[in-house]
């Protein structure tokens, strides 16, 4: 079975999954839109927009692409994958009914209601004054959401009803976050410890994968604005078997059964934000797509054909290729180089060395994100997250070491990065 493959998107989580599939002697060619500096090593890049949906489509018609990998939520939310197979061609990612999941915070909750998914209490709202008189029954901290997709930063944190209350008018005005806030949920708190859990499905059958730790503000000790991901490890240090087994059973197969009654069944990567409270796992929300950073912390612990793995998830025969799946013991870490400014503006096009000598060092593969190569071949900074350094090791600590020992081989005084990626984990002093 040899395959033409589209992978859709250009950011650091694209790269480890052109990475990946590269790998595989199934793989015929490999093209990916927009694609990246990192990413021209594997594939052919080429020029198209990830919201595209019609110039991707035709793209794939003209090339005679057989699989489709969708990297980010964006194209999923705008059909795409319902376009491709329209025409017959198969794809790695959920219909845009399915993917609101992510595209709607409301859909999502009123699934979780539906099917007794334990989640934070919760109500849906377009009016303002309803909004203020639910705020009024919940004790801060208080959580407000844009019901749409607003780029990883539809999410309010309020310590006080009044600042709920401003968070909430702002969203159902559109001054926050235009269309996306037009509707709102509005939440409890939920207090624990956050996990990122993530499996595969072709609708019918699950493959559970693993589970990761992202780290989400700016800076180290957790302080700064929140971004898209400063770091992250594989696997998370709280999860246990009989957690696994839980979020499995209680979350994640009711929210599979649940969208086929529906007639959406759910193609693709299915990316459960879990809080743990007391040892008992809650629903955050659902990304219906491979996390970024958590994806560069996945990909590489598998020992099996990931291009297999996503061909059998998009034509429906998931279960026959389970028996395939082995995983790593090791650990593996990413640490995220930004550009200064980040998460605000950006410092672009500034200049990135030694490169190279990072990606020799032991266990470690450097994936880019923003990166582009100039016309005098430099590797140029060109947006806010900039490059994932990801390492092995036996444990945590092995890998941070490793990792940040690759991240003082580059020569990039504009970037920035934390420096305690994986301090949950790691013994206390």
């Amino acid at each position: 079975m040899r395959l033409k493959v589209l992978l859709v998107g250009g950011g650091a989580r694209e790269h480890a999954l052109a990475w990946a599939i590269a790998q595989s002697a199934d793989c015929e060619a490999l093209y990916c839109a927009p694609g990246n500096a990192g990413i021209e090593s594997f594939a052919e890049c080429v020029p198209i927009a990830i919201d595209d949906v019609e110039a991707l489509t035709l793209f794939a018609q003209e090339k005679a692409i057989d699989l489709v990998v969708v990297g980010p939520e964006a194209p999923l939310v705008k059909g795409l994958a319902d376009k491709l197979r329209d025409i017959g061609i198969a794809v790695f990612g959920p219909s845009a009914n399915a993917a609101r999941l992510e595209g709607s915070k409301g859909f999502m909750k009123d699934l979780c209601a539906q099917q007794n998914i334990p989640t934070a209490r919760y109500q849906r709202f377009t009016d303002p004054a309803a909004a203020d008189a639910f705020i009024e029954t919940l004790h801060p901290p208080i959580v407000v959401k844009a019901d749409g997709l607003a780029a990883g930063k539809g999410v309010v944190i309020a310590q006080t009803k009044k600042e709920a209350r401003r968070a909430a008018h702002d969203m159902l005005s559109g001054n926050a976050f235009g269309a996306a806030g037009t509707e709102i949920v509005i939440e409890e708190f939920l207090d624990g410890e956050e996990l990122s859990y993530f499996v595969l499905t072709d609708g019918v059958s699950v493959l559970p994968l693993a589970s990761a730790q992202d780290h989400k503000r700016a800076y180290d000790h957790d302080q700064g604005p929140n971004t898209g991901g400063m770091g992250a490890y594989a696997p998370a240090h709280l999860m246990t078997p009989e957690l696994e087994q839980k979020i499995l059973e209680r979350i994640i197969q009711p929210t599979i059964e649940g969208l086929a009654a529906i007639e959406c069944p759910y193609i693709g990567v299915l990316y459960a934000g879990i809080m743990v409270v007391k040892d008992e796992p809650y629903l955050i929300e659902y990304n219906v797509r491979f996390g970024d950073p958590e994806c560069q912390v996945i990909i590489p612990r598998l020992q099996g054909d990931w291009l297999e793995i996503f061909a059998a998830a998009a034509n429906g025969w998931l279960e026959s290729v389970k028996e395939n799946i082995r995983w790593r013991t090791d650990t593996a870490l990413c640490v995220v180089m930004a550009a200064q400014g980040y998460p605000g503006e950006p410092m672009k096009n500034t200049t990135i060395k030694n490169l190279e000598v990072a990606q020799e060092a032991e266990d470690v593969i450097v994936f880019h994100a923003a990166t582009r190569r100039a016309d005098d071949g430099t590797l140029r900074a060109m947006g806010g997250r900039v490059l994932g350094i990801t390492a092995m090791g036996a444990d945590v600590a092995q890998a941070r070491d490793k990792a940040y020992k690759a991240v003082d081989m580059i020569d990039w005084p504009e970037g920035f990065c934390r420096r305690d990626i994986g301090w949950r984990a790691l013994p206390k002093a």
